[in-house]
């Protein structure tokens, strides 16, 4: 049973890596500079992920890509600001990829405690990424004051987005308490790594 600490998603990571690049270099040959500046944003961050072999499971790097080339590909040929549910549907991702990586960095010294508080964890987990929604909504809302182009449709696509974040982060919390208890078991191997008991 694949695991996630699987090798493979280390390696699907790095064809995404190498996906983003191309978007980074397709948006400056577009000669749209600000799209450009914002993928590679996303592709040192998600590189960063990558890099961090041993500190997060292989899945979140995979899942974290994935966010950064939805983002990427939305950025570069407008898809946010076409008719349907692109934009949602990334928000909801992109909460749920950040919410489970950074997440377990920021909570990694505690994981041994969580184990036996699994109720307190998913609802740390939950408020975790709900709260990164919420900045990055503020964060859009400060970049259509200060840039020319408009980020904030209107008060109910923000509604929207947090609705959305709040469901990202939601389901991060399941999949990172699946993986709490494998990463925590004591002397389990995952992948080609042993797991660490963390305390």
């Amino acid at each position: 049973m694949i695991g996630t600490n699987w090798r493979g998603f280390r390696v699907i990571a790095w064809v995404g890596q190498a996906l983003l690049t191309i978007f980074v270099i397709v948006a400056a040959l577009q000669g749209n500079w600000l799209n450009a500046l914002a993928l590679a944003c996303f592709l040192i961050v998600s590189l960063v992920f990558v890099i961090k072999d041993d500190r997060l499971p292989t899945l979140f790097d995979f899942l974290f890509v994935v966010a950064a080339l939805l983002n990427a590909a939305g950025w570069v040929w407008g898809l946010f600001y076409l008719p349907g549910p692109y934009d949602e549907i990334v928000h909801a991702y992109t909460t749920f990829a950040i919410t489970l990586a950074l997440s377990f960095l920021v909570y990694k010294s505690m994981l041994n405690i969580f184990r036996n508080h699994k109720l307190l964890y998913v609802v740390t987990i939950a408020s975790f990424g709900i709260a990164i929604g919420v900045l990055w909504e503020i964060t859009e809302w400060s970049a259509s004051k200060i840039l020319p182009t408009e980020v904030i449709g209107s008060l109910n696509d923000t509604i929207v987005d947090l609705i959305m974040d709040t469901l990202g982060a939601g389901l991060a919390a399941a999949i990172s308490l699946w993986a709490l208890q494998e990463w925590t078991r004591p002397n389990k191997v995952t992948g080609n790594s042993r797991s660490e008991t963390y305390i």
